[in-house]
């Protein structure tokens, strides 16, 4: 019997917390990203593909990446971008994606995933910015910052985590920016199957 009423509370208490996040967040969005433009004209990981939940919890989202199709035991990098093909725009780094032995990863990510994201950086440019990674690389980071108005960033991206990952699964070697050490391969995912100015993350409301 003890057994019984327990169940039956935790049914409840399950219940009153869906109840309480539904009204709380909104409704769930979800999207698919697809090979980027890169991969696609080398003709290298054809099966490559994610799908993107958006859930709203009030003050900010929980945006969940589940990746299929890719290279096994790799690791990706996330960005947030202002475009979703080269040159980019303005880019947000949000973290990293790991397959696991079938080419398939998932990550959580929680922040601010909606209309609203946005990326400024107030005149007058020219402040000064820390070098983590100096002249020795590729390319170093800048020692200050460009001027900018509120640019809205709402696609998203992946790129692999080195050009040698990139080269193993068949794809050009170039090396890139995206990722923290600013050495990544080429991007591998991205939401252009949305016009430019109308990324997915424009259909999560704030």
């Amino acid at each position: 019997m003890k057994s019984y009423w327990f169940s039956a509370i935790a049914v409840i208490v399950f219940a009153f917390a869906l109840h309480v996040m539904a009204a709380i967040g909104g409704e769930q969005t979800s999207f698919e990203m697809v090979r980027s433009a890169g991969v696609e004209a080398a003709g290298c990981v054809p099966d490559a593909r994610a799908e993107v939940t958006i859930t709203p919890l009030g003050p900010v989202e929980r945006m969940v990446v589940t990746v299929r199709g890719l290279p096994p035991d790799t690791e990706f990098d996330l960005f947030v971008l202002q475009l979703p093909n080269a040159p980019f725009g303005l880019a947000w780094y949000q973290g990293d994606i790991e397959t696991d032995d079938r080419g398939v990863g998932r990550q959580r990510f929680i922040g601010r995933f909606n209309i609203e994201t946005f990326i400024v950086a107030q005149p007058p440019g020219g402040q000064p910015a820390p070098v983590v990674h100096d002249a020795d690389r590729l390319f170093p980071d800048a020692s200050e910052n460009p001027a900018t108005e509120p640019i809205h960033t709402h696609h998203l991206g992946l790129w692999f985590g080195s050009p040698a990952e990139a080269l193993a699964a068949g794809c050009p070697g170039a090396t890139t920016r995206f990722d923290g050490d600013h050495d990544a391969g080429i991007q591998a995912l991205s939401t252009r199957n949305f016009p430019d100015l109308k990324g997915p993350l424009q259909q999560v409301g704030p």
